[in-house]
């Protein structure tokens, strides 16, 4: 392509939307266009590399047997009420577009996937005969974003490949699952990028284990916590490892003491004179489910630990169904307003007790009337502990589960792992801790959809079962942006050979110069001939502005007809590490095949 030909405009300033250096570059180097607030045109150049990333991720699914096809965008809401998972994405996420046809019938943008192929699969899978099947789809995708940020990262459409597999029992499943985490693997190792697979919370999508695939990147939305050895990483929200050993209580008997102005942990311990590990703070949450029930919480911690709200809703999702629902639809800690709507008197924030009591709840139609009490594992073996007294201005010390307090039947791991926390498959392996971008996430949902939704086979022996479901997706525009995240410098973007728009860039400095352009337009045609994707910038511009295009855009390699002509030579110039060479115009088009057939093997 010639670039006098081309749409081609880039920008020497910073647009002032653009947060990140990878959303600043994709903007000034002329490959999208903000249209509207998570919308974005993808220009010529970008549109390059979307399809290489979709062709790499292709040849990956293929390889595995699996079966590429297309589904509505547009999908019915009785879908999703019949999975229970409407409410969720309308009201709980509220990620989901929602719209109604001229027959009064509601619809969305789908989000993703899981009801349509579940449908689809209820009515063309009957026998066992038939399993595995595993279909995928690249396709474009919808999410109403509350704060549509980081261009391609989290905006409001996005292209992503989904895939779903069904089988007839789990080890089947599993077997796909382990296929499709080394087929993400290669897929992000033929990039050319820098990832990690770690353990992850399987959120809305639900379903039993689940791994996400991230790039790192400093800029990066997600926390990943790692051990050296490599048997452990994990998202901070699903991380789970040994916290630091709590120092010896410094109190022998119980007793309750005016702690005046003591509201906060930090107050107290000073006060007090006493290690945080040997406290026990109780954070309230109150709970909505998605029939309207609210609940009130009270979680017991050991005060040196944080609640990892995704743990705590993941737990209260699992006991919905004791509330008559079946998702949480919101999960808050009560401000004032909040709790004038349910407490019958004053609350001692700051100085509340495992057991708080439940007449602080009013009678409500949809309120339950009891406390439902949680506690963490770290808060379980402490023995003399200090906490709240109920009372505001008074804490109690040397209290003992089982004695002055009675242990909560719900002991669970909703403490925040953190970096320089012990792992727990090793304790001398300290966790440590990277930033990076979510581009690929795998499920085994198991029977979760095909179970709500009645898609079922015949077995062996004649009897019907629901169908065993996997999900995979791979978010193909994020990977794009990502890329430029992990690699670019003060010049631009800094394109791995495999997804770059084009391998090879050739500049001529001055178009009017017979000879420079003469062996231009040979390279260019040469190159392109051989395999090695070629733009020409003959443009009449300066030297010096395509030398900064042709490093602002990220071009693998950059070849100039210049000075060197003379000598029969011309100027090869490595966009990564700035290496430049002169090589003689009948070596070029080898040199250069042989340096992209190397990246890209």
């Amino acid at each position: 392509m010639r670039l006098s030909q081309m749409l081609f405009v880039t920008l020497r300033e910073d647009p002032a939307e653009a947060e990140i250096p990878s959303h600043k570059l994709l903007l000034r180097a002329g490959y999208m266009r903000r249209i509207s607030s998570g919308l974005y045109a993808y220009l010529p150049l970008l549109f390059r590399v979307l399809n290489k990333i979709s062709d790499i991720v292709r040849s990956e699914m293929d390889a595995t047997g699996a079966q590429e096809c297309l589904l509505p965008q547009l999908q019915p809401a009785s879908l999703w009420q019949e999975s229970g998972r409407w409410d969720t994405y309308t009201k709980a996420e509220g990620i989901m577009f929602t719209l109604g046809d001229r027959r009064q019938q509601e619809l969305a943008l789908g989000p993703t996937h899981e009801e349509v192929i579940t449908a689809v699969a209820r009515e063309t899978i009957r026998s066992y005969r038939q399993l595995p099947v595993h279909l995928y789809q690249i396709q474009t995708k919808f999410r109403d974003e509350i704060r549509p940020r980081f261009g391609l990262l989290r905006g409001r459409e996005f292209i992503m490949k989904d895939g779903y597999s069904f089988h007839a029992d789990a080890a089947s499943l599993k077997q796909t699952y382990d296929d499709m985490y080394q087929a993400y693997s290669n897929i992000l190792r033929r990039t050319g990028l820098a990832f990690r697979a770690v353990e992850a919370d399987s959120g809305a999508i639900g379903g039993s284990g689940s791994t996400e695939f991230m790039v790192l990147a400093e800029a990066g939305e997600d926390e990943v916590l790692y051990t050296e050895d490599g048997r452990y990483a994990a998202n901070v929200e699903k991380a789970v490892s040994l916290p630091p050993e709590a120092e010896p209580s410094p109190f022998t008997a119980y007793q309750k003491l005016e702690t005046p102005n003591t509201a906060t942990i930090a107050a107290m311990v000073d006060f007090l004179k006493c290690s945080p590990t040997q406290v026990v703070k109780d954070v309230l949450y109150q709970v909505t489910y998605d029939n309207g029930r609210q609940v009130l919480v009270i979680v017991s911690i050991r005060a040196d630990q944080d609640v990892n709200e995704t743990k705590l809703q993941n737990a209260l999702t699992n006991l919905a169904g004791e509330y008559g629902g079946s998702t949480v639809l919101a999960l808050e800690v009560p401000d004032e307003e909040a709790q004038s709507k349910w407490a019958t008197k004053p609350l001692p924030l700051g100085y509340i007790a495992p057991d708080l009591a439940d007449d602080y709840i009013g009678k409500g139609e949809n309120l339950a009337p009891k406390f439902l009490r949680i506690v963490d594992e770290t808060a379980v073996p402490l023995k003399n502990f200090a906490t709240g007294s109920n009372e505001s201005g008074f804490h109690v010390v040397g209290a003992n589960w089982g004695k002055e307090f009675e242990l909560p039947q719900i002991r669970l791991d909703v403490r925040t792992a953190v970096a320089g926390d012990r792992a727990i498959h090793d304790a001398s392996q300290i966790l440590k801790t990277a930033r990076g971008i979510e581009i690929g996430h795998i499920f085994q949902l198991g029977n979760k959809y095909s179970a709500a939704l009645g898609a079922t086979y015949t077995q062996e022996d004649g009897t019907e079962a629901p169908l065993e479901m996997g999900c995979y997706g791979v978010g193909v525009s994020r990977l794009a942006q990502a890329a430029v995240e992990q690699s670019y410098d003060k010049n631009g973007i800094i394109w791995p050979v495999a997804i770059a728009p084009y391998h090879a860039i050739v500049v001529v400095p001055n178009i009017g110069d017979e000879a420079q352009m003469a062996a231009a337009e040979k390279l260019y045609a040469e190159l392109n001939a051989a395999g090695v994707e070629t733009l020409l910038d003959d443009r009449k511009e300066r030297a010096g502005v395509k030398f900064k295009d042709a490093e602002l855009i990220g071009i693998p390699f950059r070849v100039v007809t210049g000075r060197s002509l003379k000598d029969g030579k011309v100027e090869v110039v490595k966009r990564a590490d700035g290496e430049a060479a002169d090589i003689a115009l009948a070596d070029v088009v080898a040199t250069l095949k042989g340096w992209v057939q190397e990246a890209i093997q």
